[in-house]
């Protein structure tokens, strides 16, 4: 099947974030811990993306919360504050995603805890409560 391009217009990366962040509230609720961490990392990446597009940022294929945090402080430097939790979720996307050598340990409390912050994060990111 071949791929389409990426969308480049901030209501369809929105539109998807939504989509998983819901994704992410159902494995919570069935306490899957590595697969609602990996919805968590998806949605924030995506708000994230919709923020920086509506800027005029060139589209670009990275995950790395931090990274695309870089980008986003220099349209808003407040957004730096949540530098702690931009990299505690882009961990979130490898626990699911990659075997690890060792048991990672990621709880639904983990997750729950920083979805409060998240919540105040999105907000600063599109002005809009979840």
């Amino acid at each position: 099947m071949k791929r389409s391009k990426d969308s480049v217009h901030p209501p369809d990366w929105l539109k998807v974030a939504g989509k998983d962040w819901d994704r992410m509230k159902l494995h919570l609720s069935v306490s899957d811990a590595e697969a609602a961490g990996y919805f968590f990392q998806q949605s924030l990446e995506k708000y994230l993306k919709a923020f920086l597009l509506e800027k005029g940022w060139k589209l670009r294929k990275i995950h790395e919360l931090d990274a695309l945090l870089d980008v986003a402080v220099r349209y808003n430097p407040n957004l730096k504050t949540f530098r702690d939790l931009c990299e505690r979720v882009s961990g979130y996307y490898y626990t699911e995603r990659y075997p690890a050598l060792v048991d990672t340990e990621l709880t639904c409390k983990d997750i729950e805890k920083d979805v409060e912050e998240a919540k105040r994060f999105i907000k600063a990111l599109i002005g809009e409560n979840l």
